[in-house]
């Protein structure tokens, strides 16, 4: 059984990149270990400790180094 967040997705954009999460807005009591989320296939990601489901806004570029 996955547990998932049922959440509207965190739409991110070019400058919240490179995406991690807990994010900035979470509060503190529902912290995890920070973990990077792959945002390079299909704009889309889920966190692994907390479901919480991570999205590309329309429009936003992934730039590589």
């Amino acid at each position: 059984m996955t547990t998932t967040n049922a959440q509207a997705p965190v739409e991110l954009k070019a400058e919240d990149l490179p995406a991690y999460c807990p994010n900035p807005n979470m509060p503190l009591w529902s912290s995890h270990p920070k973990v990077f989320l792959d945002m390079s296939h299909g704009g889309k990601a889920n966190c692994p400790y907390c479901g919480t489901q991570y999205q590309l806004a329309p429009g936003t570029v992934i730039k590589g180094h």
